[in-house]
């Protein structure tokens, strides 16, 4: 890859060790991106001199497509021609040729699926290989707090040595990413996410008199804003195909059981104050709220989709589609109906209810648990003010939602079907699933409860109600006959 490289391109390409032949078939691709000066002329002067010991392919981009639209094209270049493996080598001379081997060398045996070459590892080489004091000290902030957000340890997330396997460029989106400097950047969130094995190796720093096109202060707002962007759609709450793929490790399938800090799980289990009460858990997933139901002695029906395999040891289960309106059970003999994350998943929300309503026609004893995402969450009132409005894997604004509530629309949602609302709660984001169970996201859910009591309706991540039947217009009909019946008899 190459962009203004008149004056180091020859000296880059003889610097390729010769004997890496003995162990590879070799082919040097060159991509100039649209150089205004002699890069193109003396790249293929060297192609044309028939000495060159490698086969050498050059490219030319009629318009700049900047630093990562280059890199795009040389791994589709590798992915089209069925490479094995594929090293960036810029064509400046800033990282040294001459370890080559030594890059390509954990990808031949199978230990890495990519491979950085790390200017962080050997102790104060950087600075000796005359790297700028504040490009070092950006470097090694920005390559705390991204290893920080995301879990990862590297020394160095900003190096433009990299080898990867082909196979491995396969399985990611890479030509979602940006044409940007920062390119680098989303392309190891990608690898991490797809749960690749990336390994660094040492090598020396070398800054001399080539021209830098980086903005140092965009490159790390940029590099900031994509770290970030991977984290929140981690937590559910901001959204980017890039980041969405098949295999990632932030994809679950599953909801977290979320039992042992403040959600819709623990405010039902709070409410449940029955002795030995008769629970129906709708949409129960796997069963981790009915196990402890269970456990504490309540009897409990689950009903999910999942087949009874994939279910943990619960007493009952029943697999049922919820869109189905014919209910596989009299619900009149429960005492608790638990609609936990269930509602906004529903084709009709509002048939489901009245339905259950119907269902319910004769009691007034039940109570219904009911939770859902509250779409008035600040977070997601400050993307829509910037206009973004993404679906994403989890959170508020999932991908499998047909229905946004806020506290309004929920409670109006049970009231138009005939249930009596008997309480309304506000729910704090599930910090300890985002950043662990510690100090921080102790604070953090107590700052956020704090909140929650200045404005449930800005502040609640989720909201979480309390209903029961209301009398339908039969029950009332009947009561008015009987009370004109006993009023007459008192005349």
């Amino acid at each position: 890859m190459t962009y203004q490289a008149e004056k180091t391109i020859k000296d880059v390409l003889s610097r390729i060790p010769i004997d890496i032949g003995d162990v590879y078939h070799v082919e040097v691709l060159i991509i100039d991106d649209s150089s205004v000066d002699n890069t193109l002329q003396k790249s293929y002067s060297i192609k044309t001199s028939n000495s060159y010991p490698f086969k050498l392919t050059i490219l030319y981009n009629p318009n700049n497509l900047g630093y990562g639209g280059n890199q795009k094209l040389g791994y589709q270049y590798a992915i089209n021609n069925r490479f094995d493996f594929v090293v960036l080598l810029h064509g400046d001379g800033q990282y040294a040729p001459e370890l080559l081997p030594e890059m390509l060398l954990p990808l031949n045996n199978d230990t890495a699926d990519a491979v950085i070459g790390s200017r962080m590892m050997i102790k104060g080489g950087a600075r000796k290989g005359k790297m700028p004091l504040y490009k070092f000290i950006g470097n090694k902030i920005l390559t705390h707090f991204q290893n920080y957000l995301l879990g990862t340890n590297l020394s160095e997330f900003h190096s433009g040595y990299r080898a990867y396997t082909v196979s491995s460029l396969n399985e990611i989106p890479f030509h979602l990413n940006t044409n940007d400097f920062h390119y680098d950047s989303e392309i190891i969130i990608q690898l991490f996410i797809a749960k690749m094995r990336i390994k660094e190796i040492p090598i020396p720093t070398y800054y001399g008199d080539e021209l830098s096109h980086v903005n140092g202060l965009a490159y790390a707002c940029n590099v900031l804003k994509t770290t970030l962007n991977a984290k929140f759609q981690e937590l559910g709450i901001f959204y980017n195909r890039k980041y969405d793929y098949k295999s990632s490790i932030f994809e679950s399938t599953d909801y977290q059981p979320k039992l042992d800090f403040p959600s819709p799980k623990t405010f039902s289990l709070q409410r449940i104050d029955k002795v030995g009460a008769k629970v129906i858990d709708v949409g129960s997933s796997k069963g981790h709220m009915s196990l402890y139901l269970q456990e504490r002695g309540y009897r409990v029906t689950n009903i999910d989709l999942l087949k009874s395999e994939n279910v943990l040891n619960v007493d009952n289960y029943i697999q049922h589609d919820l869109n189905n309106q014919n209910w596989p059970i009299d619900l009149k003999q429960y005492d608790y109906i638990l609609l936990l994350d269930v509602i906004e998943h529903l084709v009709s929300p509002e048939n489901f209810i009245d339905v259950l309503k119907y269902q319910l026609r004769k009691t007034q004893s039940i109570r219904i648990h009911a939770s859902t995402g509250n779409i008035g969450f600040f977070l997601t009132r400050f993307m829509l003010l910037f206009g973004q409005f993404n679906y994403g894997k989890r959170g508020i604004l999932d991908l499998t939602h047909t229905r946004l509530f806020t506290f309004r629309t929920f409670i109006r949602l049970f009231e138009q079907a005939g249930f009596d609302v008997e309480e309304i709660c506000g729910v704090p984001a599930p910090f300890p699933l985002a950043f662990g169970k510690n100090w921080v996201s102790r604070m953090m859910l107590w700052i956020n409860q704090l909140m929650i009591k200045l404005s449930k309706s800005l502040f609640s991540y989720q909201i979480f109600l309390v209903a029961r039947p209301g009398p339908s217009v039969e029950y009332l009909l009947m009561r008015a006959r009987k009370s004109v019946e006993e009023k007459i008899r008192s005349l």
